[in-house]
């Protein structure tokens, strides 16, 4: 399966309007996933719970993390990250990192609807983490280009032997 290549990955998670699915874990052990804004700067993905968020309570005990970044179209472009959420700030620190957080809403909304939604939403409380690919498994995939081997479309431990496929 095509990997991306490291400019592509560096490309991708700076594209606006993708969300990530962050995979946290609950006090029982089961898996909580979570759709969120998120920005790609200094090399890590930044994310930033609300305060009485799940996913804050299961990251502040068990910072393993999995990270899923991936488009709806053609190419079909996956980032899939797993590593350890680093809490960049705790509650109440939120106006140490106001600029990335105007950063990650213009990401999302346009700039008018980024400031209404800063100013509507700058009281509540949230938390910065950081999870930094250096040190994590980033796994990356991405469609076939014309020209490459469309068998290349999945990793060869799932063609059947004797498909067309695998042969």
């Amino acid at each position: 399966m095509p990997a991306l290549t490291h400019d592509e990955r560096e490309q991708f998670l700076r594209q606006p309007g993708i969300l990530c699915r962050v995979a946290s874990l609950r006090p029982d052990g089961a898996p909580s996933v979570t759709p969120c804004w998120y920005i790609y700067d200094e090399g890590a993905i930044w994310i930033t719970p609300r305060a009485e968020s799940t996913w804050l309570a299961n990251l502040r005990r068990d910072p393993r993390i999995a990270l899923a970044i991936d488009e709806e179209a053609h190419p079909y472009r996956k980032v899939v990250v797993e590593g350890v959420a680093e809490l960049a700030y705790d509650i109440g620190q939120d106006d140490e990192w106001r600029g990335r957080y105007r950063r990650i809403c213009l990401r999302y909304v346009p700039p008018a609807g980024a400031e209404r939604y800063i100013t509507e939403t700058i009281d509540q409380p949230r938390a910065l983490f950081r999870i930094p690919l250096e040190g994590s498994k980033v796994q990356t995939w991405r469609m076939p280009r014309q020209g490459e081997d469309f068998r290349g479309i999945w990793h060869d431990r799932y063609y059947v032997p004797g498909s067309k496929l695998a042969q």
